[in-house]
């Protein structure tokens, strides 16, 4: 094996403790008989429990070293890799490189296990090459992951010579991308020891669509009409969803990720504490080959918090440009985002019939930085009924629309208010007194 690894170069930089390089090194040090049969068995077992973890995270099935090197080809981010997710595998001298690390990895897929495990006494590589799974695939947090790279690797075990390695893996480059930004929707920053800052996938956000809120139609055809703009490479706005509690202004930022994801939008989910590492995120993501929300939920700010200023910097201010490729969507309950006071009008200016305030100007020149504002107000007693009505008939609860709105109704009174989180909760309820 650690011949086959040495071939690579493009692919060669991988770190000394990934799982294959871990493995090449065991099998030079096996045929070397340079460490004792045990010591060799402890090493390649730690190394197989690290493929299961990640088969376990990732709900891999059938032959988990086809799945792990198919994982391994589509997260290298290298400057072959990111040119291809760009401009696809165009014609030049890479290729030439390129392919030679293909039928390296060809080598690998059809690796020979046997010889080894019969001088050590033991079969785990014949397990993993034959593996199931176990646990309910829609319960699965990565499921979107784990259906591309498996039929990535089918693709992968039946092709012929490096040439269709090479077709097939360039072409997941060319329509989903390398890396995590290839293969996940959302994300969101965790600074790093060294002060920088790593991303790390939202595996489980909620698999909402648009038609799921019903109502605010006028509300959500605004939300589509900018999203379409930008993913379509057009001039769009950043984009602020304000109104009360519980209207759907969250759920409808994550049905529009869902939505234009195969499209290439991502989301990056910021929160307030972190807006000084904003510059930073726009830096790392601003020559992908995606489009980027940056989503910021419930935000507001009070009247002694100077966070919003690293906001408005990073949206209009400075001297470089902001990338085209990235947006930033907010919800608030706040219209103006900013608590005023009427301290805020001390230093009020009178001149003429025109009054003028430069504490009030700042605070609201936030909100104007969004060149999209949606209204997500409460709804009225009729709208409530049929959002409650409207959700009955999609879970299969039969209750008549009278006593379906009688009973929602007394809800409501000690559940919040009028609202489409407390009409789903109330059906929630419903829902959870049938299977008892």
């Amino acid at each position: 094996m650690y011949h086959i690894i040495s071939k690579l170069l493009i692919f060669g930089s991988m770190p000394q403790d990934s799982i294959l390089m871990q493995l090449g090194d065991i099998f030079r040090k096996m045929d070397e008989e340079a460490q004792p049969k045990d010591v060799l068995i402890a090493r390649i077992f730690a190394q197989v429990k690290r493929i299961l973890e990640l088969g376990t995270d990732y709900g891999f099935d059938h032959n988990l070293w086809h799945n792990y090197l198919t994982f391994l080809l589509i997260t290298d981010e290298n400057p072959f890799t990111l040119t291809c997710e760009k401009v696809g595998a165009s014609d030049g001298s890479v290729n030439y490189f390129a392919k030679s690390d293909f039928r390296a990895f060809k080598e690998l897929f059809d690796f020979d296990f046997g010889p080894a495990e019969q001088k050590l006494g033991i079969d785990c590589f014949s397990v993993l090459t034959h593996y199931k799974a176990i646990g309910k695939k829609e319960l699965m947090y990565n499921k979107n992951v784990s259906e591309k790279v498996q039929t990535l690797s089918l693709k992968l075990e039946q092709a012929a010579d490096e040439n269709a390695f090479f077709d097939a893996v360039t072409g997941f480059y060319r329509d989903y991308g390398v890396g995590m930004f290839g293969l996940n929707k959302a994300f969101r920053i965790v600074p790093a020891a060294d002060g920088d800052i790593t991303f790390h996938a939202i595996n489980n956000m909620e698999h909402v669509m648009l038609d799921d809120l019903i109502g605010y139609e006028i509300q959500k055809k605004k939300l589509v009409d900018n999203t379409e703009a930008f993913v379509s490479g057009r001039k769009a706005n950043n984009v602020l969803l304000f109104g009360d509690a519980g209207t759907g202004k969250s759920t409808s930022v994550k049905a529009i990720v869902n939505a234009y994801y195969d499209r290439g939008l991502r989301m990056i989910e910021i929160y307030k504490h972190q807006f000084h590492d904003l510059s930073g995120v726009i830096a790392r993501i601003k020559n992908r080959n995606y489009r980027f929300i940056i989503y910021m939920d419930d935000l507001s700010f009070e009247e002694d918090e100077v966070e919003y200023k690293f906001l408005k910097a990073v949206i209009e201010g400075g001297v470089e440009t902001k990338p085209e490729n990235i947006l930033i969507y907010a919800t608030s309950n706040r219209r103006h985002l900013i608590r005023e006071t009427w301290n805020d009008r001390n230093d009020m200016e009178y001149e003429q019939d025109l009054h003028r305030s430069d504490t009030m100007e700042e605070k609201l020149s936030l909100v104007s930085r969004f060149g999209v504002q949606i209204s997500y107000m409460k709804p009225s007693k009729k709208e409530f009924n049929h959002i409650v009505i409207e959700l009955a008939r999609r879970n299969g609860i039969s209750m008549s629309d009278e006593k379906l709105c009688l009973e929602a109704n007394r809800w409501e009174l000690a559940h919040g208010g009028i609202s489409g989180r407390t009409a789903q909760q109330f059906i929630n309820y419903l829902l959870g007194m049938e299977e008892e």
